[in-house]
């Protein structure tokens, strides 16, 4: 194996796919990048099983051929080299020459047939998306999955396909968020939970143009376009992940269908408000009060705790009955950092029932189960 390629591109390159590799695994070959240098480019693949990552880079090559290397150290040694033009040639059978001005580094790897192999999805159906939009699903709804590794069907998210629609739900057990996508493409419906490493990771990739979304039933692949200014990445990124074994809870039923009183805020200013409620919450105390009055047209954020008490009220038109709510301060901060719409509705109806923030334009909503507050 021998190619010559830019610098640039071969760092781009390998930090597509260094993300997912940790210090942690099992096998030294999880630690490796695989290298496929055939026609005009090199293929690098990366992978910890359960996830892997890939992606494709412009190079001459001289003699094609397959190898594995250490990808940080790979990664750390090309983003150091001193010329733009850097030489990669197969030396001995696990040991890589790479070459770049007067700087030579020797690299000894481990030989590409250890390297686990990575699934095909050929014949698949396919549905195609924005990748724009599909992150931005994402960020509205990752908050809410659960860290509770007892818990591991939530550890993750629920993308379930419609017939024109994606929606997208995480939940902890305590608030549920929701988002959807219209889509378009062929295959029939389907459910599936991918874990939190891989929304994570795909996220990260996620940028501008189409994303394919291909599965079967234990693996899902990601076929991402890259942008036309990211030079040396060719054709697509594509990451390919298990699905989480199980069957997600109906989560239909945690939506509120009566969901009471609806009073219309300003985001930003909502959020700020909370915000500086939480300041003056505690381990002991980490709730905020929010009381909404009919007569006074006011909604009261309260929060108070050993250190003192925070009190805050915001004008609003209201014509429910009186209400007073108590919630953790995070689980209304996040949904609101996550939507980027000016307002949004909040929805409530007893002390007792769960509260309701929702998208007026944007089709979201998160779930919030109140807090239990002692008299």
């Amino acid at each position: 194996m021998k190619f010559k390629v830019n610098r640039n591109h071969f760092f781009n390159g390998l930090a597509c796919v260094t993300n997912i590799v940790g210090a942690r695994v099992t096998m030294p070959i999880l630690q490796n990048v695989l290298i496929e240098a055939e026609g005009e480019m090199v293929t690098l693949t990366t992978t910890i099983i359960d996830i892997s990552v890939c992606c494709r880079i412009k190079a001459t090559v001289s003699t094609p051929g397959k190898i594995t290397l250490p990808v940080k150290r790979l990664a750390t040694i090309v983003r150091s080299l001193p010329s733009a033009d850097v030489t990669v040639d197969l030396a001995g059978k696990e040991r890589v020459k790479i070459s770049s001005g007067s700087s030579t580094f020797q690299i000894t790897g481990l030989g590409a047939e250890q390297f686990p192999p990575v699934a095909s999805f050929t014949g698949a159906p396919t549905a195609n998306l924005d990748q724009e939009a599909l992150g931005a699903i994402i960020r509205k709804v990752q908050y809410a999955q659960s860290t509770d590794e007892n818990r591991y069907i939530l550890n993750g998210v629920f993308f379930e396909f419609e017939a024109t629609k994606l929606n997208v739900i995480a939940t902890d057990g305590r608030r549920l968020a929701k988002s959807e996508l219209a889509r378009t493409g062929s295959g029939e419906a389907a459910g599936l939970i991918l874990p939190a490493r891989t929304i994570n990771e795909l996220s990260r990739l996620l940028k501008t143009g189409q994303v394919a979304f291909t599965h079967n039933e234990r693996q899902v692949a990601f076929q991402i376009d890259v942008p036309k200014n990211d030079e040396g990445l060719v054709d697509k990124i594509q990451l390919i992940s298990r699905v989480v074994e199980g069957n997600y809870p109906n989560y239909r039923q945690v939506i509120p269908k009566d969901t009471g009183f609806k009073v219309r805020l300003e985001r930003e200013k909502f959020l700020e408000c909370v915000q500086r409620a939480a300041l003056m919450t505690d381990e002991r105390n980490n709730t905020v009060h929010i009381s909404v009055s009919k007569e006074r047209q006011t909604l009261e954020i309260t929060a108070r705790s050993a250190a003192g008490e925070s009190v805050e009220p915001i004008a609003v038109k209201y014509e429910g009955a009186n209400v007073n709510i108590a919630f953790n301060p995070t689980y209304l901060i996040e949904p609101l950092k996550a939507v980027t719409e000016d307002e949004v509705d909040l929805e409530i109806k007893s002390d007792t029932d769960a509260g309701v923030l929702r998208g007026i334009k944007e089709t979201f909503l998160c779930v919030v189960m109140p807090q239990r507050v002692s008299t």
